[in-house]
């Protein structure tokens, strides 16, 4: 009897884990919409958002981001270079409401996306991420040149 129960608690297990693979669970970029914080400005379009996604995935197996407030806030004053991608969902804004201002500053190019947990699981974390820093290299370079021309055309706020 025991044996059966696992064997159909495992199989439901499985069913629930590729369902969620499959995007079942997954939130539209409407509903994403709602969620974000008044200082997300210049917010990035659907499609924008999904090219940054890759964008950061790609660094991400070759280790060229930069990950979280404080690390980003530490190369930024070092003078790197590079897209600041924040998220637009993050609460409290106190967290990271400054970095806008040290990137217009250094002239690097930011935008704003929907969600903190997809960002982090873009860079192949399980844990949700604020801020991520896309440093430019030559594997995925068409994908970077492409995202810094759009990133470069949003308007800023005012």
């Amino acid at each position: 009897m025991t044996k059966t129960k696992k064997e159909k608690a495992s199989g439901e297990v499985e069913e629930a884990a590729a369902a969620a693979a499959a995007g079942g669970n997954e939130k539209s970029y409407q509903e994403l919409i709602a969620n974000i914080n008044p200082i997300a400005q210049p917010l990035a379009s659907r499609k924008l958002s999904k090219k940054l996604y890759k964008c950061v995935k790609k660094a991400a197996k070759l280790k060229q981001i930069r990950r979280g407030v404080k690390e980003v806030q530490k190369f930024i004053n070092k003078g790197e270079k590079g897209i600041v991608v924040l998220a637009g969902d993050t609460l409290p804004i106190d967290v990271y409401c400054h970095l806008p201002v040290m990137c217009e500053d250094r002239s690097l190019p930011y935008a704003y996306i929907p969600s903190k947990v997809d960002l982090g699981s873009s860079a192949g974390s399980k844990r949700p991420t604020c801020v991520i820093l896309i440093k430019p290299h030559e594997e995925y370079q068409e994908a970077y040149d492409e995202c810094l021309d759009e990133v470069t055309v949003l308007p800023k706020p005012l």
